[in-house]
């Protein structure tokens, strides 16, 4: 029979147990100084009077668990460091997929839209598909959502979950040249003005530049083309900041043919036109940039030239706005981390999960 103690702490009032044997337990707890520790804990064992068998109740230990509470919550707060499950299992003494037994717990649902979106694609290889969408919110630099797919059909799917109204808070959509994006926009945000990343139109000026300098490589001799290809640095860097001596042998690379000197001038003002700081100006000389290049005879520049008519207002609101695409693009470069250390994440829920416990 317990003592009036023992029923007091169980909290069974007017029942009648008795104690029948004890089980000794190993249970893996914090590791101190890098080392495990294992308690063992004699788990008394009772029976009521009705016949019904139970154990003890402990706060630091859920039921049927071989591992304590803060064990488990600091192996759900190691995941969220950029650390492979394999690497935390090994520094935890518990089983890989103990972790991943763990973390199946964590779930994160559908966030608010935010005022500024951004949107981006990054290589998964998942078992959704071979690209991911990440979703960021422009204003507070953190991802809010990772979507299976950058096709238009799961894009529609996921953003007619919200109610047109939670769509309409969306003042700001921030995306890459990539069609299907504006279209959705367009299609489903209803208030939100769409800004092209600057980084995405830029480098249209530095492939045009860098795709004349290659067709004039192919007329030079051996020589001199291995020497412009080598020197190519010179002729994409910002004139100021080039030393005086690479100012020189600019000039002399410039000197071969009156195509790359007009390329690198429109270069060199389109570059101008992106630093500007008065919004007024940027629109006149970036209309007068698209002229200039659209009948300057260089076939590279008038394709580039055309792409910017096709994304006139949208980079006319990259300028006037700044927003860009920048967080996202740090982001995905922790993505590649992750999935570098972990060699891989095929289960797309894990995946989500996993990014969106990572970086927010």
């Amino acid at each position: 029979m317990l003592s009036n103690c023992t029923n007091n702490l169980l909290n069974l009032k007017g029942v009648k147990v008795k104690k029948i044997k004890n089980c000794n337990q190993a249970i893996k707890d914090l590791p101190i100084q890098f080392k495990n520790v294992n308690i063992i804990l004699r788990k008394r064992r009772y029976v009521c009077s009705c016949g019904k068998k139970f154990y003890e109740h402990y706060e630091f230990l859920p039921k049927y668990h071989r591992l304590t509470n803060r064990l488990a919550f600091y192996i759900i707060t190691e995941l969220k460091k950029t650390k492979s499950m394999k690497e935390i299992s090994s520094t935890t003494n518990v089983s890989t997929s103990t972790v991943m037994r763990l973390f199946n717990y964590v779930n994160y649902g559908m966030p608010k839209l935010p005022t500024v979106l951004s949107i981006d694609e990054f290589k998964g290889n998942t078992n959704a598909g071979k690209y991911q969408c990440i979703l960021v919110d422009g204003e507070k630099k953190k991802v809010i959502d990772i979507l299976p797919d950058r096709c238009q059909s799961h894009l529609i799917s996921y953003f007619t979950k919200y109610t047109r109204q939670e769509r309409k808070n969306v003042k700001f959509f921030v995306c890459d040249m990539w069609q299907p994006y504006t279209e959705l926009a367009k299609a489903l945000l209803p208030n939100a003005t769409i800004v092209i990343d600057k980084y995405h139109f830029i480098r249209q000026v530095t492939w045009a530049i860098e795709n004349v300098r290659k067709r004039l490589q192919k007329q030079m001799s051996a020589d001199l083309r291995r020497y412009y290809k080598r020197s190519r640095k010179l002729i994409l860097t910002r004139h100021y900041k080039l030393s005086d001596d690479n100012k020189k042998a600019l000039e002399i690379m410039l000197l071969y043919n009156d195509d790359l000197r007009l390329a690198y001038h429109l270069k060199e003002w389109f570059y101008e036109i992106c630093q500007s700081n008065d919004y007024d100006k940027q629109i006149k000389e970036f209309n007068s940039w698209i002229k200039d290049a659209s009948s300057c005879g260089i076939k590279e520049f008038e394709q580039c030239a055309k792409t910017y008519i096709n994304w006139h207002y949208e980079i006319l609101n990259a300028f006037k706005y700044g927003y860009t695409n920048g967080p996202t693009e740090g982001f995905n470069n922790k993505i590649k981390v992750l999935k570098r250390i972990s060699y891989g994440l095929r289960n797309f829920s894990r995946f989500r999960n996993r990014i969106l416990h990572c970086f927010n």
